[in-house]
């Protein structure tokens, strides 16, 4: 398995506190990992900061809580259409809005993830890091890392 995913297993049923908060201890951690000193949407925060517990000697990621950033930001050689266990999906809502997590397992046209800011019951404004099943057509690309 690789580093990064171990590294966000562990971080599965972390929550906010108080929910619907974006914030608590663990949520706080993994905005500081990107700059980020006040509640906020966490998706894109979790996803490096996990990339940094895992490759402490050099994150691939840019250092951003921003998802479309982060997708800008990535080269075009990084990208993909086709999901591998191990990339970072990407889900585009417009106006600079998205969702991110890490692509766990490939069933058919579903992957399984590990995200943050989400929950059980679907929302990507959820309030803990937890496995979703997602289909792959709902996402914008992945990025290799």
């Amino acid at each position: 398995m690789r580093k990064h995913l171990e590294v966000a297993l562990l971080q599965l049923g972390v929550e906010e506190a108080p929910r619907g908060s974006n914030w608590g201890n663990d949520i706080a951690k993994y905005l500081h990992s990107v700059g980020i000193d006040f509640p906020a949407s966490w998706c894109m925060a979790y996803v490096y900061w996990c990339m940094q517990e895992a490759y402490a000697e050099g994150n691939p990621l840019f250092r951003t809580g921003g998802v479309m950033n982060q997708w800008n930001k990535t080269p075009l050689a990084a990208r993909g259409k086709t999901p591998e266990v191990g990339d970072v999906f990407i889900m585009d809502f417009g106006k600079g809005l998205g969702h991110t997590g890490f692509v766990y397992e490939i069933i058919g046209e579903h992957i399984m993830t590990i995200e943050g800011n989400s929950n059980d019951e679907g929302s990507r404004e959820g309030y803990e890091v937890c496995i979703r099943s997602r289909k792959i057509s709902t996402c914008k690309g992945f990025i290799k890392v």
